[in-house]
């Protein structure tokens, strides 16, 4: 009985182990997700924001060929 006892606790301090350093491994891989995906958000919220620049430069740019046009 004793040895039964011995084994279930080496065999469960040994799934312990291997949890652990699975869980970390698990940590690290989704750390590094969550950066990527940071990353990406940034990079589209400054895209938003220089959106509405950029569409106004254009309006003008309409309304500057449209007045060369009408010259000719």
């Amino acid at each position: 009985m004793a040895e039964a006892v011995i084994t279930a606790l080496i065999t469960g301090g040994l799934t312990l182990i291997g949890v652990i350093i699975s869980n970390g491994r698990a940590q690290a891989i989704l750390e590094t997700k969550v950066e990527e995906l940071t990353r990406e958000v940034r990079e589209h919220n400054n895209f938003a924001r220089r959106m509405p620049v950029v569409e106004e430069q254009i309006k003008v740019i309409n309304h500057r060929i449209a007045d060369l046009e009408r010259k000719d």
